[in-house]
C-alpha cells in the first residue's frame, strides 16, 4: 500500500517594514479621494464587495487563530531599545552615541537636551563651585587644620599625569578585573583580583614575571588590603562570602571567616562580602556584606570577633569601608541604600552613626582625603562625584557636586573615583569614563584626571589602540604610575617625560596571555575577542615577518 503524506498547512508570514514609500502612497491615495470627490454607484458597489472581502478574510483569520494557524508577523521596524517605542533609534552609531528624545540627557539626567550638547559635557567644572580660599571660623577645623599645617605644602605644587602607555599584560585574567592594590613596599609589585576570584602578582617592572593564584576563592574578588605588618600577606574579601588571607611567596590561602558554611541554599541567605578596609590601631579587619551588616576580624589571631553589627539598611549592599588615614576611629562606610554614613569604632552600634551622608542613587565609593583626613570624596550612579571639603563643617550637603559619565547598565566593575596618594594638597582625583569620545572614527573611553576643588578636567588618558573600558584605576602611593583594569588586560602609564630612551613607542613590549600566549611589541595584532581589543585606527594590523637575526633581545617567548 503506497503511504500516504499528511499535508502540512503552513500559517501564513508577514514581514513588516519601515519604508518612507508606503507612507507616501498612502498620502497619495487620500488626496486622490479627496480630488476625485463623491464615488459613482459602480464604484461604490466595488467598495461594498471589498469590504465583504475584507470582513470574509477577518473570519478566515478567526478560524486560523481556532485552529492554531494564525499569521505570523515578523517586524523590522527601527525600534529605540531605550523606550521600545519605533520611529527613532537611541544608543552607539559608531563611535557617536544617540540619545532617546523621549528620556532625558544620560550624562547629567535632566531634561531639555541630549548627552552630545550636554554643557557638562563641553565643560566638565559646568556649575561648579570652586572652593572658597578663607580661614576657618570653626574650633575644631581650626585645630585640626593647625596640626596638619606643617605637612600641607604652602603652593599647590603642578600635577605629574601618567599619560603613555608604559607596559601591559592583555588577556591577564580568565574574567574581567574588579580591584588593584600596589604593594606597600615594593614599587614594582601590582596584585589584581578578578571575577572569577583569582588573585594575579606582577612584577611590571620585568613585565614578563607574573602569577595567577586560581585557588583562593571561587567567585568575585571585591576588595584587597595588605597586613600592615606583614607585607608578604594580603586579605581578600569575596562574594563566596569569605576571607583569605594569602601567602605571596607561597600562595597558601587561610579562610578566616566563611559567612556560608552550608554551601548554597538559595539566593536569600547566600551573603558576599563587599567592601573591606583594615584598622592597624585596633589590628582589625573590616568587611560589610550584602545584608548592611559589618563584621571584625582579629589579625592576631585571624579569627572573627564580636557580633555582626547593622550599618545600613537592612537588605542592602555595604561596598565602601575606609578608616581615617589621621583618626583611625572614624569610619566612612557606603552602600547600595543611597547613604554614605560616618561611624565612631568606639562605639559601633545600629543607629549610632555619627553623620549620614545623603544621594540619589547608589553610592559606589566613599574616601576620606589622603593627608589631611578632612575631605570626602563619593562616587555615585546618578553621575555625580560629591566633595565636602570638611569633616567638621556643615555635613547636611556636598561642598561641591561634579558632573562625571560612570553611570553604566550591567557586566561592569563599578566606577569609584579615588584619590592621588601622592597630592597633598589633595585635590586631585582619578575615574574611569563610560561614555566613549570620537577620536578619529575611533570610540575610545578615557580615564579622567580632575581637579575636585574647582570640578575641572585635568586630564584625560587614553590610547588609541585601547578600546574598551577602564573602570578600576589605581594610582601608585610612591611612583609616578597609573595601573589601569580594562575588561581581562592590566595597563600601566607613565608620564611622557619620565619615559627612557629605550622606552619609544615602537619599542615598548606587551605580553599576550591565553591560547597562543607570546611576547609582543605594542601595536601588533589584537587579539579576536570581544571584551579586548586593541586597535589601530580600528582595524586590526597583521604582524609582519621578521627578517632580523635571532638574538636573545628579539626572541618570542612564552610569559
Amino acid at each position: 500500500m503506497a503511504s500516504q503524506t499528511r499535508r502540512m498547512a503552513f500559517p501564513k508570514v508577514v514581514i513588516e517594514r519601515d519604508s518612507d514609500t508606503e507612507q507616501s502612497s498612502s498620502d497619495d491615495e487620500g488626496q486622490a479621494e479627496e480630488e476625485e470627490g463623491p464615488l459613482s454607484e459602480s464604484e461604490s458597489e466595488e467598495e461594498d464587495v471589498k469590504e465583504n472581502l475584507v470582513e470574509e478574510k477577518s473570519k478566515e483569520k478567526c478560524d486560523e487563530k481556532k485552529k492554531g494557524k494564525a499569521t505570523i508577523t515578523i517586524s523590522l521596524k527601527k525600534v529605540c531599545k531605550v523606550c521600545k517605542r519605533a520611529g527613532h533609534e537611541a544608543g552607539f552609531k559608531g563611535a557617536t552615541y544617540v540619545d532617546c528624545p523621549m528620556k532625558p540627557c544620560f550624562l547629567c539626567k535632566m531634561p531639555g537636551h541630549t548627552t552630545m550638547t550636554c554643557p557638562h559635557r563641553v565643560a566638565i567644572e559646568h556649575g561648579v563651585t570652586p572652593a572658597p580660599h578663607r580661614n576657618t571660623h570653626n574650633t575644631l577645623e581650626y585645630v585640626f587644620e593647625r596640626e596638619l599645617r606643617p605637612r600641607m605644602p604652602l603652593i599647590k605644587p603642578p600635577y605629574l599625569i601618567p599619560d603613555e602607555v608604559n607596559c601591559a599584560v592583555i588577556r591577564y585574567h580568565s574574567r574581567r578585573v574588579t580591584c588593584l592594590e600596589f604593594h606597600p613596599t615594593k614599587n614594582n609589585i601590582l596584585l589584581s583580583g578578578d571575577k572569577k576570584g583569582q588573585v594575579g602578582v606582577w612584577d611590571f617592572y620585568k613585565v614578563s614575571e607574573k602569577m595567577v593564584y586560581g585557588n583562593i576563592h571561587t567567585c568575585i574578588v571585591n576588595n584587597m588590603r595588605f597586613n600592615p605588618t606583614n607585607d608578604g600577606a594580603v586579605y581578600a574579601a569575596s562574594s563566596d562570602g569569605t576571607i583569605s588571607c594569602t601567602d605571596l611567596e607561597t600562595g597558601i590561602a587561610l579562610s578566616l571567616m566563611n559567612l556560608n558554611p552550608d554551601g548554597w541554599q538559595g539566593p536569600s541567605k547566600w551573603r558576599m562580602l563587599y567592601g573591606m578596609d583594615i584598622n592597624p590601631e585596633k589590628n582589625v579587619v573590616l568587611v560589610a556584606d550584602n545584608f548592611g551588616f559589618l563584621y571584625l576580624v582579629d589579625v592576631r589571631s585571624n579569627s572573627r570577633s564580636g557580633e555582626a553589627i547593622l550599618i545600613h539598611k537592612k537588605g542592602s549592599k555595604v561596598v565602601g569601608l575606609h578608616c581615617n588615614p589621621i583618626q583611625p576611629e572614624l569610619l566612612l562606610s557606603c552602600g547600595n541604600d543611597h547613604f554614605a554614613r560616618i561611624w565612631d569604632m568606639r562605639r559601633l552600634e545600629a543607629g549610632s552613626s555619627l553623620y549620614n551622608l545623603p544621594h540619589k542613587r547608589v553610592v559606589n565609593s566613599a574616601y576620606f582625603s589622603p593627608f589631611s583626613g578632612s575631605k570626602i570624596l563619593t562616587t555615585s550612579q546618578d553621575n555625580r562625584l560629591r566633595i565636602w571639603d570638611s569633616i567638621f563643617g556643615n555635613l547636611e550637603s556636598p561642598s561641591r557636586e561634579i558632573v562625571h559619565s560612570h553611570d553604566f547598565n550591567r557586566h561592569l566593575t563599578p566606577f569609584r573615583a579615588e584619590w592621588d596618594p601622592k597630592d597633598p594638597s589633595e585635590s586631585l582625583a582619578v575615574i574611569g569614563r563610560y561614555i566613549s569620545e570620537n577620536y578619529d572614527g575611533t570610540a575610545l573611553h578615557p580615564i579622567d584626571f580632575i581637579d575636585i576643588s574647582t570640578g575641572q578636567l585635568v586630564a584625560e588618558v587614553m590610547d588609541r589602540n585601547i578600546s574598551t573600558i577602564s573602570p578600576v584605576n589605581k594610582l601608585h602611593p610612591r611612583d609616578d604610575v597609573l595601573a589601569s583594569g580594562s575588561s581581562r588586560s592590566i595597563i600601566i602609564w607613565r608620564p611622557k617625560e619620565k619615559l627612557e630612551v629605550g622606552d619609544l613607542r615602537d619599542e615598548r613590549k606587551i605580553i599576550v596571555c591565553g591560547p597562543a600566549e607570546k611576547k609582543r611589541k605594542f601595536g601588533d595584532e589584537s587579539d579576536d575577542s570581544d571584551d579586548d581589543k586593541f586597535k589601530m585606527k580600528g582595524k586590526n594590523i597583521k604582524p609582519k615577518k621578521s627578517r632580523t637575526k635571532l638574538t636573545p633581545n628579539n626572541l618570542k617567548r612564552k610569559c
